[in-house]
């Protein structure tokens, strides 16, 4: 009878030592998770076709804006930029008083320029509006998170915080 006992207690301890030591630990795992995001990360900038999605605001000379209950979005594609982003600061010259809403614009590059350093992607562009033009100044982190600033002619420059996705809107 002892003899059983000590044959399945030494059957239950080494099934469960064989079980632990074939998974991975903590640190594994959170590893493996980012270097998926790294990838995932670099495909999507690769594609040249994503959107960047602001959680955070940051105007100049005001207090940070939550702006996760607030659609917004910029949408890079190879030969067009959307742009349906809240603004909030100065405007001068040609803006009228409580006009100009957003920063909502659509159009074609004119520049376009791309580079990649140890931990972020860099990307500039400049479109031309109906109306004003933006410089767009992306810095895309190998997270996926994401900070973008916009300057334009009439309005004080204005920074954003959020993430990269893949596109999913059609034209």
């Amino acid at each position: 009878m002892k003899t059983k006992i000590i044959l399945s207690l030494s059957f239950l301890l080494a099934l469960i030592t064989f079980g632990f030591a074939q998974q991975e630990t903590k640190k594994q795992r959170k590893e493996t998770q980012k270097i998926e995001s790294q990838k995932e990360t670099a495909l999507l900038i690769d594609s040249k076709t994503f959107v960047f999605v602001a959680t955070r605001a940051l105007p100049q000379g005001y207090k940070s804006v939550d702006l996760t209950t607030n659609p917004n979005f910029v949408q890079f594609e190879p030969a067009f930029i959307k742009s349906e982003m809240p603004y909030f600061g100065k405007a001068t010259g040609s803006v009228a008083y409580g006009g100009g809403g957003g920063l909502d614009f659509e159009g074609i590059p004119e520049k376009y320029t791309f580079t990649k350093s140890d931990k972020s992607y860099a990307i500039k562009a400049v479109v031309r509006g109906e109306k004003d033009s933006y410089t767009i100044s992306l810095t895309v982190f190998f997270t996926g998170n994401a900070s973008m600033t916009i300057s334009s002619n009439t309005r004080s420059s204005i920074s954003y915080t959020g993430t990269i996705s893949k596109s999913n809107k059609k034209k």
